[in-house]
């Protein structure tokens, strides 16, 4: 493989969606597509069965072969892909890659390979633990592809979703990260919790709500007594349901950003869903901060660069 392709095939697998780009040789996106084919809904063994399936047509293509990120490379996925340990940029990620050893069985001559998550572990002084390791998959694909569309070598990168993260970046290198689980708290909160029967959770973004909940975090009294307030609103007829869900999407987001050693007169660099994004650069304003937006792009632009990576790593053997 010591010429750079002249297509590459770049995967997003993720738990609950699967989503792929064709890029040209310059990383020009020719095709884009999305199915809802997630790890979760493949079961062991079939992977190839359902790559093949979805991207047979482009995986055969002359002189292309095939990336793929996220929750692909998790236990549940279709090869484990090990952790990279931080720190890490381009080149250790690109030399940590797992490639599939058997193709799919409509595919013999199929390169494809799998890009490992990052760790990093975080210094506790309780005894018996301490470090605790975190991890990411998918992310840093995303923190790598912002770096090449942007020009950036450092700084803070933060990815709101589901596991939030935000990671410290140095000299093009992943120095160390921290997750938070805001999405999942933020779901199980409005959808499954005592909260659920006031808080309608489909209800349109409230700016003004969003922006009370994000205050009323500031407040002191800490997220596991404010979020009983999107209750007693409710039951008080303060506030409506179709502004619970923005007040308490608020609360929370206000207090994971406040949980951050954020200097004022700083930027941070937001990866992700343009609604999601939107509300966390709110909140950073609130608190003197800049913040620059990149969208999808950013996965399609790393997996880009890890392909050259690959291309001069081998070049040079």
């Amino acid at each position: 493989m010591s010429q750079p392709p002249s297509t590459l095939l770049a995967v997003d697998w993720g738990t609950s969606s699967l989503r792929a780009a064709r890029l040209d040789a310059q990383g020009h996106v020719l095709e884009e597509k999305s199915v809802p084919r997630g790890i979760q809904t493949v079961a062991p063994g079939e992977f190839a069965t359902v790559f093949e399936a979805n991207f047979g047509d482009w995986a055969r293509a002359s002189g292309s072969f095939c990336l793929i990120s996220g929750m692909a490379g998790s236990k549940q996925g279709w090869v484990e892909a090990p952790y990279c340990p931080c720190p890490a940029g381009f080149d250790e990620v690109a030399a940590r890659l797992m490639w599939i050893a058997d193709a799919p069985q409509g595919l013999p001559n199929a390169r494809i390979a799998i890009v490992p998550g990052l760790s990093c572990e975080h210094p506790s002084a309780v005894a018996g633990l301490t470090h605790i390791p975190d991890v990411m998959r998918g992310e840093e694909v995303q923190i790598l592809g912002t770096m090449q569309l942007s020009g950036l070598r450092d700084g803070v990168f933060v990815l709101p979703g589901t596991h939030n993260k935000w990671a410290q970046v140095s000299d093009g290198r992943v120095t160390g990260f921290s997750t938070f689980m805001t999405g999942e708290f933020y779901a199980l909160l409005s959808r499954l919790s005592i909260l659920a029967k006031t808080v309608d959770a489909d209800a349109p973004f409230d700016e003004a709500a969003f922006i009370q909940g994000v205050n009323q975090s500031r407040e002191g009294a800490g997220l596991l007594h404010n979020a009983f307030s999107a209750r007693t609103l409710s039951l008080f007829s303060r506030m409506s349901a179709s502004a619970l869900a923005s007040y308490l999407s608020g609360l929370i987001i206000g207090e994971e950003v406040g949980a951050q050693r954020l200097i004022k007169g700083t930027s941070v660099n937001l990866i992700g869903a343009p609604a999601l994004t939107q509300r966390y650069a709110q909140v950073l304003a609130l608190h003197g901060v800049q913040s620059r937006l990149f969208g999808a792009e950013a996965t399609w632009a790393g997996l880009f660069a890890l392909s050259k990576s690959i291309a001069r790593s081998t070049a040079s053997v």
